[in-house]
């Protein structure tokens, strides 16, 4: 997945203000401690933080 269709999700599902606040902001033991943004820093792979965001928030899978 490219990082700007992982951006598109997160706005589209989060809203285009609140997605970034959220990948500063919310720590998820799930990206080994990290916000969104880490883990992305950090080389994690897109898709990968996108499910994992998806879990944790309970996405719906017609948002997935």
């Amino acid at each position: 997945m490219r990082l700007t269709v992982f951006w598109q999700r997160m706005a589209e599902y989060f809203g285009p203000g609140y997605a970034d606040t959220f990948a500063r902001d919310h720590v998820m033991s799930e990206l080994g401690g990290r916000t969104v943004h880490e883990a992305l820093d950090a080389g994690w792979d897109a898709k990968e933080v996108w499910q994992v965001v998806c879990a944790v928030m309970d996405v719906p899978r017609e948002n997935r």
